[in-house]
């Protein structure tokens, strides 16, 4: 094994598979599609190369800025409000918490469902008239907050952001308990021994032990949130007046419904570097850290 292991040619042989199929599936298209974001083209009739003038339109394009501003609140919100209800309940069942084990499956449950079904749920819950939340509403005397939350320019955006919380802090949760329980005990043990209560363990202890988890947390939920579409697709499809408008929508929109595959691609294009750029910055200010 060692021997193989030292063959710099046998660990070529063996990786090239790997590679050839990431090669196909993840680089090539993106080569492809910075190609058809250089041209004007609709799918059928003769491509006409035009250069950058799409990425031009495309900062001029209103909803597409409306759309990049969207998914940019969606990240801070991802990393302010989903990350930190996560980790609060990681600590706590990592506390030898009685029933952890049911608390873990019950809130990963949401990780592993459709993407459609949760949509579909959550229409549900914000039906305007015979759905959950007004009808709660309605029943402790609060008719004046019930409103089509969905369909109002003012709340659609905060409202397709609960699912997305409600769906993907099992899955952070998961992450962060895995990290505080590979902590040594004898770290907590020493830190009990000086008196330490539980809030400052987590603190001094927890929390800088598993800051390598934080990160890949922090790039997951940032990254999740600058090219998430499903969700938004099935609960408003972007609307209503692009409130919920996000960068992959509008692409979608563009290149299957008005057929400009080479401005929807530039768009794509553009959803690619800012993952990558945000990608270099949380890395960057956890490693200044």
């Amino acid at each position: 094994m060692d021997r193989v292991m030292s063959n710099k040619k046998a660990i070529a042989v063996f990786t090239l598979p790997a590679f050839a199929l990431y090669f196909v599936i993840v680089i090539l298209p993106v080569f492809v599609s910075f190609y058809y974001s250089l041209l004007k083209w609709d799918g059928i009739s003769a491509r006409l190369f035009i250069g950058l003038d799409n990425y031009a339109t495309l900062f001029q394009d209103h909803v597409f800025l409306r759309s990049l501003w969207n998914s940019l609140l969606l990240a801070f919100l991802s990393v302010f409000v989903q990350l930190p209800i996560a980790l609060i309940l990681a600590l706590v069942l990592a506390g030898r918490v009685k029933g952890s084990r049911f608390y873990r499956t019950a809130y990963f449950i949401p990780v592993v469902m459709s993407t459609v079904m949760i949509g579909q749920l959550w229409m549900k819950i914000y039906h305007p008239s015979f759905g959950l939340l007004n009808t709660v509403l309605d029943g402790l005397g609060l008719e004046s907050w019930t409103r089509e939350w969905l369909g109002n320019e003012n709340t659609a955006l905060g409202a397709a952001f609960a699912p997305i919380i409600w769906q993907y802090i099992g899955y952070h949760m998961l992450l962060f308990y895995a990290a505080a329980k590979s902590i040594s005990e004898d770290l907590y043990e020493a830190a009990r021994i000086d008196g330490a209560t539980g809030a400052k363990v987590a603190w001094y202890i927890t929390i800088p032990l598993i800051k390598p988890m934080l990160k890949v947390s922090a790039i997951f939920a940032v990254v999740g949130s600058l090219k998430l579409f499903d969700l938004i697709y099935v609960l408003t499809n972007g609307g209503p007046l692009h409130a919920t408008e996000v960068p992959s929508t509008w692409m979608f929109n563009n290149i299957f419904r008005q057929y400009q595959y080479g401005y929807g691609s530039s768009m794509a294009i553009i959803i690619i570097l800012e993952c990558l750029l945000f990608t270099v910055l949380i890395q960057r200010l956890f490693k200044s850290e």
